[in-house]
């Protein structure tokens, strides 16, 4: 008897699942598209926490005899089942969404870093007066708790603290804020170790002044060992937070500077920089634009590479590496590092506009958005110089009215452009 019943019971259940499931695909293959849009949007809706009461009261007429759980059942499955094209309809709920997370997500950042600008402006400002009061007022024990030496063993240790707890923060500000500041205090206090200069002018002086020192070893551990310190901390931050793909640009650049500022790179220098500037009669720059020429070519081999990987892991690396390439080209195209090397600027040009265009195929083809859109910016910010430079803006005279309007009707045919370019790479 008791077989029976439990026998009797589990078809009971297996059939009450299987009505279940019936009803949900009956009512699926008999919505139009516009209600599965609307049930889309209800699930969008739901799932980024916004109270939906207002939006089903709004739209419950065009789907009046579906219960609140069939309501659900259904949205569940459009969402993450159904293979239907949503696009969000003028002032739709989700559209008005889509557009508030990315104006607020833009605002996050925006006001990220100017925190993290504002918190080391205010550390660099007032740290050698708080550093002196605590010296000569709180003497003898202070002296010892904050000898120069001991306090920058403290920070190193609160720099590290920063960067673990911040990568279990929530609040995006914040935990960028406090990881910054952790990366920071890393930087610069491994940095004074290493230099045995504890004020921040004077070990700022010493890194500029060993970067072309003789001493190698001195350049190794002022510049590549604190460097490679905050690169791995960011690898961590990578590891813990992978939702911030920010810091992947910032890993490519601590990660560049550590192995860029080996001492071998100097004496290379003279052999790499002439790919980018061919014509030596007209070397006549700072040293400063070869060295950056010789590490453009360089990071433009190490990209080349990754790109022929084909491997999803490297994508993300390899936009942070364009848009570094992309800041360099801008630099050394500059007219100003080649007052007496025509022949040199002329070749740049040609090379930075060779460059932007084998970018702009690359992300096309793979369908990179970023790296499509760091092309044009890119590229927009490199038309506005040259034609900055072609007209002198410079110099200010009778005809300066005259450029300011030509440079706002460069400004909106560029515009004009990139809705039209854009309107045809997204279609495709």
């Amino acid at each position: 008897m008791k077989k029976i019943f439990l026998f009797a019971l589990l078809f009971c259940i297996s059939t009450y699942g299987k009505v279940v499931s019936d009803s949900v695909a009956i009512h699926l293959s008999v919505l139009s598209n516009k209600k599965k849009n609307v049930l889309y949007e209800f699930e969008v809706l739901k799932k980024n926490g916004f109270n939906t009461n207002k939006f089903w009261n709004a739209h419950k007429n065009e789907l009046p005899d579906l219960s609140n759980n069939l309501r659900d059942e259904l949205a569940k499955e459009i969402f993450l089942n159904s293979d239907i094209v949503y696009t969000s309809q003028k002032d739709s709920a989700v559209q008005l969404w889509m557009q508030t997370q990315l104006l607020t997500n833009w605002m996050f950042y925006l006001s990220a870093f100017i925190a993290i600008c504002a918190v080391i402006a205010l550390f660099k400002k007032y740290w050698s007066l708080l550093i002196r009061f605590l010296v000569n007022h709180l003497a003898p024990i202070v002296r010892i708790l904050f000898s120069p030496v001991l306090l920058t063993l403290e920070l190193l240790l609160i720099g590290a603290a920063c960067v673990i707890y911040g990568c279990i923060v929530e609040e995006f500000v914040l935990r960028t804020v406090i990881i910054h500041l952790g990366l920071f205090l890393l930087w610069s206090q491994s940095t004074a170790l290493f230099t045995k200069e504890y004020w921040i002018k004077k070990y700022a002086y010493e890194i500029e002044n060993n970067f072309w020192g003789k001493d190698s070893w001195e350049t190794i551990k002022t510049i590549c060992f604190p460097v490679f310190i905050v690169t791995i901390a960011l690898l961590y931050v990578l590891y813990k937070v992978p939702a911030d793909i920010f810091y992947n640009y910032e890993v490519v650049l601590s990660g560049i500077a550590a192995v860029y500022a080996l001492p071998f790179w100097r004496s290379l220098e003279k052999y790499i920089y002439p790919v980018l500037f061919p014509f030596y009669k007209e070397d006549d720059r700072d040293r400063s634009v070869n060295s950056l020429a010789a590490c453009t070519v360089v990071t433009v081999i190490v990209m080349i590479v990754l790109a022929l990987q084909e491997n999803l892991i490297f994508y993300n690396i390899i936009s942070a590496l364009i848009g570094l390439l992309i800041l360099s080209f801008l630099i050394l195209s500059l007219k100003m590092n080649h007052k007496y090397s025509l022949r040199n600027y002329y070749f740049i040009q040609l090379v930075t506009l060779l460059f932007f265009s084998a970018v702009f195929m690359y992300g096309f083809y793979l369908h990179l958005n970023e790296v499509i859109w760091f092309t044009i910016i890119g590229s927009t910010l490199f038309i506005i110089l040259k034609y900055m430079e072609a007209f002198s803006f410079g110099k200010r005279g009778k005809g300066w009215a005259w450029k300011l309007l030509g440079l706002a009707l460069l400004l909106w045919l560029m515009g004009k452009g990139i809705l039209f370019v854009s309107k045809q790479i997204f279609a495709a």
